[in-house]
């Protein structure tokens, strides 16, 4: 089981009580099916503690962009249908089915998260922590949803981040800040350039 990661803990008093695991999956739901639209900032620490920074951009559905800190030639792009993975340094591109990835839950808000998903005790009322993953393709990885309830935010959670692990169990956290939601984004921001020599032409 993936543990909710410290830094979703609030320093503020615990004065929420806590609500049935049940209603809080079905609050996700809701939260996850109200934004058509999410910016703001993102700190990735991979498992070998290395840190980044850039800014994410989502738009339901299926499509989210990382776009990361001057000087890291790496750009992580969906598009609707996949999951692709740019390194301009070295011309690599890697692409997988958005669903068969563990940010498959957070990109399909129309799919039904009770059978994939069940509510971890943070010990904090005021913490939403859900561990998601598919029993029929163990392969497709785990994703880790904190949230914190804010009543200003969509259906009153605001997500704090998450700690992924892929089918080679590599554990990527991506902590979130400065959320703006269902601004207007326009569908220019999911494209990309590729960087793979072109064919000559016959």
């Amino acid at each position: 089981m993936i543990r909710s990661p410290a830094w979703a803990l609030l320093a503020a008093p615990a004065l929420v009580a806590a609500a049935p695991a049940n209603q809080d999956l079905a609050l996700v739901q809701k939260h996850l099916r109200s934004i058509q639209t999410m910016t703001g900032a993102f700190t990735q620490t991979d498992r070998n503690g290395k840190v980044l920074t850039g800014t994410l951009t989502l738009k339901q559905p299926g499509k989210i962009r990382f776009q990361y800190q001057k000087g890291v030639p790496i750009l992580i792009v969906g598009d609707g249908k996949a999951l692709t993975f740019i390194d301009y340094s070295v011309k690599q591109v890697q692409r997988w089915p958005i669903g068969s990835t563990p940010l498959g839950v957070l990109l399909n808000p129309d799919r039904d998260i009770g059978s994939i998903a069940h509510v971890v005790d943070s010990g904090d009322p005021r913490i939403v922590s859900i561990d998601a993953t598919d029993p029929k393709h163990p392969e497709y990885g785990r994703i880790n949803l904190v949230f914190t309830r804010d009543a200003t935010a969509p259906a009153g959670l605001r997500m704090e981040g998450w700690v992924a692990l892929d089918s080679q169990s590599n554990r990527t956290t991506i902590r979130l800040s400065n959320l703006r939601f269902n601004a207007p984004v326009d569908d220019g921001m999911f494209r990309w350039n590729d960087p793979r020599p072109k064919s000559p032409k016959g």
